[in-house]
């Protein structure tokens, strides 16, 4: 009788198992927040010093020329 209800109990779990691969899940749409748009407009501005930085650069490099450096 034992041996029975074992067997019954293992069918029962071995059809309970899925083989199955879960679906594709998409990660949640992203929330805007509040401070969002400072975080874009930092970027930006990280954006646009960096080209600042490069015409500097540049003119830093005409003046030396130029003073004969």
């Amino acid at each position: 009788m034992r041996v029975l209800a074992l067997t019954a109990a293992l069918l029962v779990l071995a059809a309970c198992a899925s083989d199955d691969k879960p679906a594709a899940q998409t990660p949640p749409p992203k929330q805007t927040t509040v401070i969002d748009p400072q975080l874009k407009a930092l970027e930006r501005a990280k954006a646009v010093q960096g080209q600042v930085d490069a015409q500097k650069a540049a003119t830093d490099a005409k003046l030396r020329e130029a003073e004969g450096q």
